[in-house]
């Protein structure tokens, strides 16, 4: 059941009410989620959203900025350190982290994918049998959330700051700054049991989730942690960021469970010059690591479980897209979104590119931050979720759908409720009739795949 609060504005909107030296706290605050049941019959853990985003640049870099990320083991080692520290002994409410607060990005609640409100995780992509491992003979979802660090926090305080007017030409022109981190928890609803990674001491939430990923019926049900992300701003990077993915091995058996994290690897490129196809491994009996890639450092340590990667082993997580990167997906963040994440989900003629074309490799080319991938757009400076974010905000309509935890209280016996309209209309930018819906990471199957690239006459 969904349950959606609706809220007035009570103030007459203005060009002097949202001036930029108000205390953002002075806006009306963003949705927490979208779907959890009504309150009179639930009485668990409710989601609140980190959304006092800082108002002046945090002058503390992150202490693994001096390690050469070459090294790909120490590097990964320090990152994850930094991801983790303070949130477990929180249980993950990063805003009551006592050595950083941690942010999460608005309007995410929105739509049919969006944020539970348990967790928050928001609903990703399907997950296709044998995707995660030879012996998961099920089909499943991917449930995910991403974290911000307090620099990167800034840059959304800006593009934010007017709750109802984003400004995404403010991160085209300034992008997330030097030391910006950004994490993402992914989850699955396979039985862990048919994984051999997900076996034993699995990390286990509870979350309100859809029953199959094309149905709208939701139930509690638990999830299991299966990937971590990282992405960090970084001027050694050629492109201006360094991307990394975390698989879950419980059979290593930390004493912290969540040092079972193990690096996939890191990447920082596309290797434009790589248009072969030898490489993919969509059903990941052994890890194929190509070396002949420049761009992608990918774990040859027994650590890491059988592991699909990305297109021709380019970087890529166990529940990501084996025709796809990283990088390839971030780079083509947007707004408005003007092109697909994927040459796979092109539908405008001549549709899928043969994979390796000249077309095809257009989403792998090596494009810098803040360069956006299509002419008419602004770029979100490798932000998949930001790109999601402005989406959802333009595909709102006079309603603000989502449920604040502040106000998420049982009703009192026989009163209902009040669903109230706020009747403000979102900004439109130029372009934004004419993009298409972004598609996150979602897997095909084999015989859904584009044939490879004819040889040149």
């Amino acid at each position: 059941m969904r349950f959606t609060v609706r809220f007035a504005l009570l103030l007459a909107v203005s060009p002097f009410l949202f001036a930029a030296d108000t205390p953002r706290h002075a806006e009306q605050p963003y949705p927490d989620f979208g779907f959890l049941p009504p309150p009179s019959s639930y009485s668990g853990r409710v989601f609140k959203l980190s959304q006092d985003y800082p108002a002046t640049l945090d002058p503390h870099m992150p202490p693994f900025m001096n390690v050469d990320f070459h090294d790909m083991q120490k590097y990964m080692a320090a990152v994850r350190a930094y991801c983790l520290e303070g949130n477990e002994d929180v249980d993950w409410v990063v805003q009551n982290n006592k050595v950083r607060k941690w942010y999460h990005m608005p309007w995410q609640h929105y739509g049919a994918s969006g944020r539970e409100g348990v967790r928050g995780l928001t609903k990703e992509a399907p997950v296709q049998p044998q995707q995660l491992a030879v012996s998961q003979t099920s089909a499943g979802q991917t449930y995910a959330i991403g974290f911000f660090n307090p620099r990167a926090a800034y840059a959304l305080g800006h593009v934010w700051q007017r709750h109802f007017h984003p400004d995404p030409q403010w991160i085209n022109d300034h992008g997330f700054p030097e030391g910006s981190v950004i994490s993402k928890l992914l989850f699955v609803t396979n039985a862990n049991t048919e994984v051999p990674s997900l076996a034993t001491n699995p990390i286990q939430w509870d979350a309100y989730v859809t029953t199959a990923f094309k149905s709208s019926d939701r139930i509690f049900q638990k999830v299991t942690l299966i990937q971590m992300d990282i992405a960090v701003r970084d001027h050694r990077a050629p492109l201006g960021w360094i991307f990394g993915t975390y698989q879950y091995n419980g059979a290593l058996n930390n004493k912290d469970p969540w040092d079972n994290l193990t690096p996939v690897g890191l990447m920082f490129g596309n290797d434009p010059q790589n248009n072969g196809d030898t490489y993919t491994n969509p059903i990941p009996h052994v890890t194929k690591i190509n070396p002949d890639l420049k761009e992608s450092l990918i774990n040859s340590t027994s650590d890491l479980p059988p592991t699909h990667l990305g297109w021709n082993g380019r970087l890529d997580g166990p529940v990501d897209n084996p025709r796809s990167s990283c990088m390839s997906c971030h780079m083509a963040a947007e707004s408005p979104q003007l092109s697909q994440m994927s040459p796979l989900f092109n539908s405008t003629p001549p549709g899928v590119p043969p994979i390796g074309s000249t077309e095809w490799m257009r989403w792998f080319q090596n494009i810098k931050c803040q360069i956006p991938f299509d002419k008419g757009a602004l770029s979100t400076d490798y932000s998949l979720q930001l790109a999601i974010a402005l989406q959802n905000f333009r595909s709102w309509d006079k309603t603000q759908g989502g449920i604040f935890a502040a106000d998420y209280k049982p009703a009192t016996s026989g009163k209902k409720l009040k669903a109230m309209r706020l009747d403000i209309q979102g900004s439109r930018e130029a372009g934004a009739g004419n993009e298409v819906p972004i598609i996150r990471d979602k897997p095909e199957a084999e015989e859904n795949q584009p044939p490879p690239a004819k040889p040149p006459v």
